[in-house]
């Protein structure tokens, strides 16, 4: 059978891939960026562009396709997803009808229809009933949270035990909940792929507890040896609680908000019949988190939640307004050595390792940015020493990487225009040279204001940059060739 994986850059989509191919599957991936998949998958995958908001791109993703997954959401978007979701999935349901397929599989969200849901849950719910609208017959599957090494709940947890030992909570964190661990959930996913025929059905899902964020806080903590005290309070709101996630957590504020809004309801499975049809047993949280920190000591996830492009929003933050001219800064330096070590020295940038200079400054962009509703400096980057297109780096994300030639970011920081940042090395006669050049595409008078005024800051940061990567590039090689004596 030939399978279509929406949501392919994302947290599970991107676990799922690899996980079809192992069973024997024909797969295809679709992402709006193909680019971003290069090196996420196997030579076997197909990988084509498309787009569910766009629904002429739909038609040739969806060509000889016999069942498609959905694992798409506007989560991240800036403003009201509802509309994105309910276009996104309106499309999707008639391109699949149109192509033939024969299954659509979706992932949604636990709660009850007849409670008061955040506008997430009940956006998850109005897209599996628009899905399961036409002829084509669908597989949902509403989950609890979702833990396992890079989940975005696992990271919340982990951020908020490993940095407040003594932690003042808000009242969601008493919630109940019932976490289903990745590797569950990618069981139920396949074991979906491989049902018989059957018309139309919904199942809920998760792990083998029910428990509150509370208490999986409380169990990271045991299994991480931590003495974790936490003070009760009622009166931090879901926006002041996402400002408050937002300085202590991965999460940015937007996504922190939503996030909350969610957990604020709870999301226990009622309908056993998952446990019926399928022969699962997932396992409790005590495991589920045992499993997720072995993968994170192991290696690096495999996947994180902010690796999808959808989680930092829309990268046009002013509306529809045209793009004016790109305003440079551009820098260059000759490095004394190769031009491979150079590169390695650009590609640590970020994250853990920092900005080569004035760190301070970048943390306080990322502060403000955070505050206006951006996603600031808390994603860090998925590798301390390598780097894909598509990787989030704080507020930036690789949109082009060539090894040992070039390096270019996009911003997805709040700005009156776009933003790019790109390394260029070259071997010359005089050594290698290093090009650094910021760039800018602004939006009217004030995307030029605000270049401008910033201009004495750039100077300082850029020169500083680019200096610091020099002299660490010259310091390594000198420490790799020796002087003889």
């Amino acid at each position: 059978m030939k399978i279509l994986v929406t949501g392919a850059t994302g947290y599970v989509g991107g676990r799922l891939v690899p996980r079809l191919e192992d069973r024997g599957f024909s797969v295809r991936a679709v992402a709006r960026q193909p680019e971003s998949l290069v090196g996420r998958v196997s030579a076997n995958v197909e990988v084509v562009q498309g787009d569910v908001l766009d629904r002429e791109s739909l038609d040739a993703a969806l060509a000889g396709v016999d069942i498609a997954y959905y694992l798409v959401h506007s989560m991240g978007a800036d403003g009201s997803f509802e509309d994105r979701d309910r276009t996104g999935a309106s499309n999707f349901v008639a391109a699949a009808e149109a192509a033939g397929v024969r299954r659509i599989i979706y992932l949604g969200g636990l709660g009850r229809d007849k409670e008061s849901l955040s506008a997430h849950l009940r956006s998850r719910h109005e897209v599996g009933r628009i899905l399961g609208s036409t002829e084509v017959p669908l597989v949902e599957f509403r989950a609890s949270v979702v833990i396992g090494s890079g989940s975005l709940s696992f990271e919340l947890v982990r951020a908020l035990v490993e940095r407040l030992p003594f932690m003042v909570t808000p009242r969601w964190v008493g919630m109940l909940a019932q976490p289903i661990a990745i590797d569950d959930l990618l069981d139920y996913l396949v074991a979906a792929a491989e049902l018989d025929p059957q018309p139309s059905v919904a199942y809920e899902i998760g792990g083998a507890d029910v428990v509150s964020y509370a208490e999986i806080m409380r169990e990271y903590a045991l299994q991480r040896g931590i003495n974790l005290r936490m003070l009760p309070v009622p009166v931090l709101t879901p926006y002041l609680s996402s400002l408050w996630l937002g300085l202590v957590t991965p999460l940015y504020a937007r996504i922190g908000r939503k996030l909350i809004e969610s957990i604020s309801h709870s999301t226990v499975v009622v309908d056993p019949s998952a446990r019926d049809s399928f022969p699962i047993e997932p396992v409790g949280i005590q495991e589920a988190i045992r499993r997720a920190l072995y993968n994170e000591e192991k290696e690096f996830a495999s996947t994180r939640w902010s690796d999808a492009v959808s989680s930092s929003g829309e990268r046009r933050t002013w509306g529809d307004a045209a793009f004016g001219s790109r305003l440079l800064d551009s820098r260059e330096a000759i490095v004394a050595a190769p031009a491979a070590e150079v590169f390695a020295v650009v590609e640590q940038i970020g994250g853990e390792n920092g900005w080569y200079r004035w760190n301070f400054l970048w943390q306080l962009r990322g502060l403000l940015d955070m505050l206006a509703g951006g996603v600031g400096m808390r994603r860090g980057r998925p590798h301390p020493t390598r780097l894909r297109a598509g990787d989030t780096i704080d507020f930036w994300r690789v949109e082009k990487v060539e090894t040992g030639r070039r390096l270019r970011l996009i911003a997805e920081m709040k700005l009156p225009g776009r933003a790019w940042l790109e390394f260029e090395v070259e071997e010359t006669a005089a050594g290698t040279r290093l090009t650094q050049t910021a760039i800018f595409d602004p939006v009217g008078w004030f995307g030029r204001a605000y270049w401008y005024g910033l201009s004495p800051m750039h100077h300082l940061v850029f020169a500083g940059m680019l200096n610091t990567i020099k002299r660490e590039a010259e310091r390594r090689h000198e420490k790799l060739n020796p002087p003889l004596r």
